[in-house]
């Protein structure tokens, strides 16, 4: 049997790179499953929370809205998210991890540099990017997620085919913050 080796989106392991108060980080480990449920669903069954357009469900298995009924789940402990979810026998679900890259921003310095950072990148009314929401947008023509975990930490995932090139617009957003911020 052949063994084959998981490797990064962008190489062998995961990048990572620091630009004054931000820190940049290809998340590994972190599992993708996208949830369809069928129209009249009772979602008061699973302990799985299921948030509204814009929304963004953060905990051990995080959850933010994809479309009418469509969900994308976050974990690090697939078995446990698959226990959660089996109270919904007509859920429809795919593990979306290899289609995926989900790049983590944090900042050491609190929320305004990453505000700046994402402000210069995409064109979104600041309640949109505020912690415990999500949305899809346009960053650089590439179609993203960004998702505000909390007042310091936020990610963004695209396709994984797309690493390449979102990291080297995050990357270098953030090398001009910081190169302003030391000016």
């Amino acid at each position: 049997m052949t063994d084959l080796i998981p490797m990064a989106a962008l190489g062998a392991t995961p990048v990572r790179a620091s630009f004054g108060p931000l820190t940049l980080t290809e998340e590994e480990g972190l599992t993708l499953v996208s949830l369809a449920l069928p129209v009249g669903f009772d979602a008061s069954v699973t302990e799985v929370p299921l948030p509204g357009p814009g929304g963004y469900a953060i905990g051990t298995t995080s959850v933010f809205w994809t479309g009418p009924n469509q969900w994308m789940i976050e974990t690090r402990d697939l078995d446990a998210t698959s226990r959660a979810l089996a109270p919904l026998p007509d859920a429809r679900t795919t593990v979306q991890s290899d289609g995926w890259v989900s790049f983590r921003i944090t900042s050491e310095a609190g929320a305004a540099p990453l505000l700046d950072l994402v402000t210069k990148l995409v064109n979104l009314p600041a309640d949109q990017l505020a912690p415990g929401r999500a949305t899809r947008t346009l960053l650089h023509h590439l179609g993203c997620f960004v998702l505000r975990r909390s007042e310091t930490e936020m990610a963004v995932l695209t396709l994984r085919s797309a690493a390449g090139s979102l990291w080297y617009v995050l990357s270098g957003a953030a090398a001009r913050i910081a190169a302003q911020e030391a000016t």
